[in-house]
């Protein structure tokens, strides 16, 4: 039995799809149709039921798919063993994350990460949440870090930030039509003001809505002018006086410094919220399992 052959099987059961499989193994379909027939015709027997909406497993690929997912879990823990009697951990480790995280949060970790694990080669892509689980649902990337809880069992997830999300607004930005540059607002007078916020399906943008809502807000009521992709352009445009947003705090600490833009506050609105990394612990590398020891011994 070819191995790569059992590899594309493997996924193809998994994803119940072979134009799926193509994509995550980076594979044309027709190479990925070629090595299955291979494989069926090598154990003489036909491992899919393939009709025109799903492919489904036959009686004899149920039992290889049971036996595959023994032999790469071993595969997984043997070369796991094996790096640990090296006393170096090393290889690739593929991380996702939400924007503020990404550009804000991570990078310093990382590099903390990378004086005390030099060996470790990291890759770091930057989406909202929903790309970020969907990567990992794919197995695209290792871990994830995300913004708010998500509804996927077979992930373990652990809460390891803490950060709280702030109004902002331009030094010289009217809150109201008279000359008005109170730092202070009440819950009602929010409503009026144009508000810069994050794209739908952003974590940010979620969590927003949902603490408003706790607060006996209606979010659809909310002024909106303008939604932007990526956290960056928002600060230029509240600092450009356009509109005032809500932000991660950790996000603005450079500009807060340098009093282009300043902090507005409503009482009794409680914005804190919490990053979660999130992960399949079956499929842990000894990279990924330092890189998490590391990040929540660090935090």
């Amino acid at each position: 039995m070819n191995f790569e052959h059992l590899k594309v099987f493997h996924n193809v059961a998994r994803e119940k799809s072979f134009s799926k499989t193509a994509k995550v193994l980076h594979m044309s379909q027709p190479n990925i149709s070629l090595q299955i027939r291979q494989l069926e015709e090598s154990l003489n027997t036909r491992l899919f039921k393939r009709t025109t909406r799903k492919v489904d497993l036959t009686q004899a690929g149920e039992i290889l798919y049971q036996s595959a997912e023994k032999i790469f879990y071993i595969i997984h823990q043997t070369q796991k063993d094996i790096s640990l009697l090296s006393n170096s951990t090393h290889g690739v480790l593929n991380i996702g994350a939400s924007m503020t995280m990404g550009e804000h949060i991570l990078p310093q970790i990382i590099g903390n990460f990378k004086k005390e694990f030099p060996h470790v080669q990291i890759v770091l892509e930057i989406n909202n949440s929903e790309q970020v689980v969907a990567k990992l649902i794919n197995e695209k990337i290792h871990i994830g870090f995300v913004q708010s809880m998500i509804n996927y069992p077979e992930f373990r997830q652990r809460c390891f930030f803490e950060d709280e999300l702030i109004i902002i607004a331009a030094n010289e930005f009217v809150l109201q039509d008279s000359v008005d540059f109170r730092s202070s607002l009440s819950i009602d007078e929010i409503y009026s003001l144009p508000f810069i916020f994050r794209e739908a399906g952003s974590g940010t943008r979620q969590l927003i809505e949902e603490q408003l809502i706790k607060n006996n807000m209606d979010p659809t009521k909310l002024k909106v002018i303008l939604e932007l992709d990526n956290t960056q352009s928002i600060k230029s445009v509240v600092e450009a006086g356009i509109g005032i947003s809500i932000i991660s705090k950790a996000s603005v600490q450079h500009e807060l410094s340098l009093k282009t833009i300043r902090q507005l506050s409503i009482k009794d609105l409680n914005l804190k919220r919490y990053f979660y990394s999130v992960y399949n612990e079956k499929k842990l590398t000894p990279a990924c399992e330092t890189f998490l020891s590391f990040i929540h011994k660090e935090l």
